[in-house]
């Protein structure tokens, strides 16, 4: 494909009954992006199997990006805006033809907008190729799940795939706490209550502080972001709620030290029990693009259970030595990122080349191919 993505929608700033910016918004549904990006100075651009292509329109100017983007802002959001500086909300297209996760934010004084497709319909385990083994745990009936990984990385989609799944099979109550809502579930098995804050709640604080008197079998927190809003989750991970979050971190075992970040050093001690024994697993996500037509990119995943040796390890903050902990107990339910970039090379999803790009390390992903099983004693 070329740099320059073809607009066949016509002039943007038409007049319409409706807003201008949905225009844009359809293109990118039109090619299948994934991503609209819009800032002063440079044309429309949009996210295309992970990468920015620049649409065929003209430079936006100050008010070009004013008059499309505050049209969509209600009082209450356009009061955020001005306020902090930047706003989250879901933007949702007419006729339900498109949804998006859409940030405004300020920068060097102007606007700037970035918007996500979400899917109207949640993707199920195996059209987004991970691993069985998150069927099992989305059986668990208690305790804590976290989905790692950096912005795009695919994690709320794994995560709503979890929750789709336990809607279908069974007889619970789901409750979401998020800012802004993505994935919109229908009760099936399940009846689920989805909270957005802002709009249905006034703060995350606030939020946290109802949803364990909601009778909840089921909890999802859009993004464990401070202290307080994880201490909650763990609270009603311990009394008997299954929790689902995300979180910001690179790899499963680097995601303690993120949450113990979260708190004083004087509280890891008893943070660590917790998690060694409220934490069912720890799933951590990258993107890769595909070499299939049919498919944009694959979700490289880590995944570490709280089996006995990690809960061990945690406890007596042997940190360092997680990640081999993943590697021994590979075709255990656990896997890394190393057992997750082979499996993507031999059933021919990913370039050899890309995958070694972001391989933990080229000589153990080279072993892998081989077949030569990793293995070094821990304990």
């Amino acid at each position: 494909m070329s740099e320059e993505v073809e607009s066949r929608n016509g002039d943007i700033t038409d007049a319409q009954n409706e807003l201008e910016i949905n225009k844009l918004f359809r293109i990118v549904t039109k090619h299948d992006g994934s991503d609209l990006h819009l800032k002063v100075g440079s044309p429309p651009l949009m996210r295309l199997a992970g990468q920015l292509r620049q649409m065929q329109l003209p430079e936006m100017s100050t008010s070009d990006l004013a008059k499309l983007t505050l049209p969509m802002l209600n009082d209450r959001l356009n009061r955020v805006l001005e306020e902090t500086g930047g706003v989250d909300f879901a933007h949702i297209l007419p006729n339900d033809e498109g949804r998006f996760r859409v940030n405004l934010f300020r920068q060097r004084g102007k606007l700037s907008l970035v918007g996500r497709r979400v899917n109207n319909e949640i993707p199920d385990f195996k059209s987004l190729h991970l691993p069985p083994i998150l069927e099992e745990l989305s059986s668990f009936t208690q305790g804590m799940i976290l989905l790692a990984g950096v912005t795009g990385s695919g994690k709320s989609t794994t995560i709503a795939s979890m929750i789709e799944y336990i809607n279908q099979k069974r007889r619970v109550h789901i409750v979401t706490v998020e800012d802004p809502i993505e994935f919109l579930f229908k009760d099936k098995k399940s009846i689920v209550n989805q909270r957005e804050v802002g709009m249905d709640v006034i703060d995350w604080e606030t939020a946290m502080k109802h949803v364990v008197r909601e009778d909840p079998d089921v909890i999802f927190v859009g993004e464990m972001r401070d202290k307080d809003t994880f201490q909650t989750a763990l609270q009603a991970a311990e009394t008997g709620h299954l929790v689902f979050g995300t979180i910001h971190a690179s790899t499963a075992p680097s995601t303690i030290g993120r949450i113990l970040d979260l708190f004083p050093t004087a509280m890891h001690e008893s943070l660590r029990s917790s998690l060694a024994f409220n934490m069912r697993a720890i799933i951590a996500q990258k993107l890769l693009p595909s070499i299939k037509e049919e498919i944009q990119r694959v979700p490289v995943c880590e995944i570490m259970v709280f089996n006995p040796t990690v809960q061990k390890l945690v406890l007596e903050s042997d940190d360092e030595k997680l990640a081999d902990a993943i590697a021994i107990a590979s075709g255990e339910g656990m896997r890394d990122f190393t057992d997750s970039l082979k499996d993507l090379i031999e059933q021919e999803f990913i370039e050899r080349a890309a995958a070694f790009e972001v391989a933990p390390s080229a000589e153990r992903l080279r072993m892998a191919l081989k077949g030569i099983k990793f293995e070094r004693g821990i304990l």
